[in-house]
């Protein structure tokens, strides 16, 4: 069976692959689009397999809120250029979306009844597409969110008096914000591990070394900044990034006062695009004075 430029423009609009691999799959198929599709997909899946090794730290951050239940996903691309476009950030946005219809809780779970759509995607943008963490939340009082472009997503958990209040509602939102600016690692202070204030104990410590610190002195600096710690890196501790002379937890009691609603955080998650990822670094000189030996 022969097939047209049409043909080719049609299997391009379906699959997104370029004009080349549809003139190979309409080849292989003898013209039959819907086989062209699947050998595209097939392909794709042997593309997908080989680019599992690469590294993807670019991506987007989704969140969907519906109701008492919310979803934060990661999604992760090679490039920025791929992540900017309409195609992943569809992708991105109804994987969130199937997880919260699904009421998927796991990121084990999505990758396995996404499979396909992992597959397509890939096929079309040329990259490893990565599902990489996901966190459903399931609340019996309010969720405040926050989504800042894609690169980072906040999701709070908090119980309230009453819902639907006007005042309570800002207040989330304003929260959510304040967590993706000031990235807390704790809720209160009573939640810091041990092992934490260790590793910040001995960064503090190398730092006053360096700093030529003396050493009778430095393990008396050092307890007094871990009294500060909770701060810091506490969120109900921390200063309120709207009005610096409040702590949060002073905010929230202010607004909780006005509206008549008592409010309290149970919980927050924020993720930031890529992090934890450790990303290739080009180095242009080097490459540029590898490729002139070469000539």
């Amino acid at each position: 069976m022969s097939f047209s430029a049409g043909d080719v423009k049609s299997l391009r609009e379906k699959t997104g692959a370029g004009m080349m691999a549809c003139k190979e799959a309409l080849t292989e198929t003898k013209g039959d689009l819907e086989a062209a599709v699947d050998y595209l997909r097939k392909k794709g899946l042997a593309a997908a397999t080989k680019k599992q090794s690469r590294v993807a730290a670019e991506g987007a951050i989704a969140t969907k809120v519906d109701g008492g239940s919310a979803i934060a996903l990661e999604v992760n691309c090679e490039t920025d250029f791929v992540s900017k476009g309409d195609d992943f950030q569809n992708f991105a946005k109804s994987m969130a979306e199937l997880a919260m219809n699904k009421k998927l809780s796991t990121i084990e779970q999505l990758r396995e009844i996404a499979q396909s759509e992992i597959n397509d995607i890939t096929l079309k943008c040329g990259e490893k597409i990565d599902l990489r963490r996901l966190v459903r939340l399931d609340s019996k009082g309010e969720i405040g969110f926050y989504n800042h472009g894609g690169r980072i997503g906040v999701l709070v958990d908090v119980a309230t008096s009453a819902k639907g209040n006007a005042q309570v509602a800002e207040l989330l939102k304003d929260i959510a914000m304040h967590v993706a600016a000031s990235a807390p690692r704790f809720l209160r202070g009573d939640e810091i591990d041990e092992e934490f204030k260790k590793r910040e104990a001995a960064i503090y410590t190398a730092q006053l070394e360096a700093e030529g610190k003396p050493a009778a002195m430095v393990p008396k600096i050092v307890e007094g900044k871990l009294k500060k710690l909770s701060s810091e890196v506490c969120l109900l501790e921390q200063k309120y990034v709207k009005n610096p002379d409040l702590t949060v937890s002073q905010h929230i009691a202010e607004v909780s006062k006005a509206s008549g609603v008592k409010v309290d955080i149970n919980s927050f998650t924020m993720f930031v695009l890529g992090e934890g990822i450790e990303k290739k670094v080009d180095n242009l000189a080097e490459e540029v004075a590898k490729m002139s030996a070469k000539q």
